[in-house]
């Protein structure tokens, strides 16, 4: 199981076309804090129909668009 599904599942079940989401309700959502394995890890996010757009290291944020 990837460590970061409850946070795909949660991206799905959203909708929207595109979104932004901080690291610290990626933290909460995923149960987890963002880390340097989510570069590895965001490739799964296609599997749900999105992709991980922008990570902004600066305002802690990433953009997630649909796929």
């Amino acid at each position: 199981m990837d460590k970061y599904e409850p946070l795909w599942k949660y991206i799905k079940e959203n909708g929207k076309e595109s979104f932004k989401l901080s690291f610290a309700e990626i933290n909460e959502i995923a149960g987890l804090p963002i880390d340097h394995s989510f570069l590895t890890y965001k490739k799964n996010l296609v599997a749900y129909g999105y992709k991980v757009s922008k990570i902004s290291m600066k305002e802690e944020t990433v953009l997630f668009e649909k796929a």
